[in-house]
């Protein structure tokens, strides 16, 4: 997972999620799965937990947190980070579910 890549992914995944739930139950589980889920990879990373360092590793990053600021495509410090930063990831950290219930708003609206 990674800051340019988690949106989209959150989008898609809603997308799916709104076309196979029978109800609006099964929808509501799965989303809090698919949070819970992408949260819990997406924070360890930036946290350079040590059980992620495969993921970072297969990204060819120098580190979970690397991996989440820069996807491979910018360069910003990873490890010298300031408050400032973090306080804007975690803002980004709240925009999930958003991403996700655009991915289900449209493909109602496209149903």
């Amino acid at each position: 997972m990674s800051f340019l890549i988690d949106p989209p992914l959150l989008v898609g995944t809603g997308a799916l999620i709104e076309r196979i739930s029978e109800g609006e139950d099964t929808a509501r589980k799965l989303e809090k799965l698919t949070i819970a889920g992408f949260l819990a990879t997406s924070i360890s990373l930036y946290l350079n937990a040590p059980w992620t360092r495969w993921i970072a590793d297969m990204c060819k990053a120098d580190s979970g947190r690397d991996w989440m600021l820069n996807s491979g495509v910018f360069k910003l410090d990873h490890e010298e980070v300031s408050s400032r930063t973090h306080l804007a990831c975690a803002a980004i950290f709240a925009t999930y579910p958003v991403w996700l219930r655009m991915g289900r708003k449209l493909a109602s609206k496209s149903a």
